[in-house]
């Protein structure tokens, strides 16, 4: 499984996969380590979310979707 890349010294992680160039029409390629390990394919959909604050966030749709699941079910319970 692939590891991450040695950025800012954090040998290993699974969190920084490298940087992205923003091309002309506003496209990004993720870096290849990341594809293979979230198991992103060519045509899957993924989900872009914003603060400015604290920049962006992209994630399947499921995941999210799980996650709502889970706090509106926890709601439910208190």
């Amino acid at each position: 499984m692939p590891g991450g890349k040695h950025i800012l010294g954090k040998q290993n992680s699974k969190r920084v996969f490298g940087t992205a160039r923003v091309g002309d029409r506003g496209q990004i390629v993720i870096p290849k380590e990341a594809r293979e390990l979230f198991n992103i394919r060519p045509g899957d959909t993924l989900l872009i979310l914003g603060e400015p604050d604290t920049g962006l966030v992209v994630s399947r749709p499921e995941v999210l979707n799980n996650l709502a699941n889970e706090i509106l079910n926890k709601v439910k319970e208190d």
